[in-house]
């Protein structure tokens, strides 16, 4: 894949211009807490399935989440990080009506039970274009790698689709420092095609606890989704917060 090799190659050009240790650190970024669902329409497959809502149409409960994302920095203004951001919802419900699901006949009436899945993984290249003592601001590339799967099972029939993709995203970070070891964090991945969109954006209030350590809380949006052949399915996913950076 070309931005990849992008990617590799620009990290292998910063590894190779001999920066001392004393300009690179590493950092680890934990986040957890509850995601929400949204809104989350599916129709699969798009031409002859039957459009639902996953989420009004049955009950998709609070699921707990984790990510975690590795970054190295290096002379201060570029950025390398590693993220796994695996997330799974579940929902039950009955729908009034016959349901057509890859390849699967549900009749009307049934009790439906449906399995979320999205697993993403992606590397990010980021450059610091603007630094002063209150505010940072960064731009780059993200590759991701999405694992998806949504399923329903009722009526002793399971049907369940899967989809493995790679997306490229544009990635965004802004620092404002407003407060004496406060700040504000805005930072995300975005991008929209003729075929779908994805955004995945984090407002976050940050303190430092430490020279090394640092505590944050706020809200994270995803949204996005696909209109192919195979597939439809938008979503929103709304997540609150809480997480820590452990710098070495």
């Amino acid at each position: 894949m070309k931005i990849w090799r992008t990617i590799a190659a620009i990290f292998t050009i910063l590894l190779s211009t001999g920066y001392s240790e004393a300009t690179a650190q590493l950092s680890l970024d934990v986040e957890t807490g509850v995601v929400f669902s949204g809104y989350n329409d599916v129709q699969i497959p798009n031409n002859s399935g039957t459009k639902i809502s996953l989420s009004d149409e049955l009950e998709t409960d609070p699921g707990f989440f984790w990510r975690v994302r590795l970054i190295y920095s290096l002379a201060k203004r570029h950025n390398i990080a590693f993220l796994v951001a695996p997330l799974r919802l579940e929902g039950k419900g009955v729908i009034n009506r016959q349901v057509d699901f890859e390849g699967e006949r549900f009749p009307q009436g049934v009790l439906l039970k449906s399995k979320y899945r999205f697993d993403s993984y992606r590397i990010t290249y980021r450059y610091g274009v603007y630094r002063s003592k209150k505010l940072k601001a960064g731009l780059g590339v993200s590759a991701k790698i999405r694992d998806a799967s949504i399923s329903l099972k009722g009526d002793n029939k399971e049907a369940e689709k899967k989809n493995t993709g790679f997306v490229p995203l544009v990635n965004f970070r802004v620092e404002w420092m407003f407060a004496k070891r406060f700040t504000l964090i805005l930072d995300g991945d975005a991008l929209a095609g003729p075929q779908g969109r994805a955004e995945d954006v984090l407002l976050a209030a940050a303190f430092d606890l430490h020279e090394n350590l640092k505590v944050k809380l706020g809200y994270r949006m995803l949204e996005g989704g696909a209109d192919v052949d195979e597939v439809y399915n938008f979503a929103l996913l709304n997540y609150m917060v809480i997480g820590a950076t452990l710098s070495f």
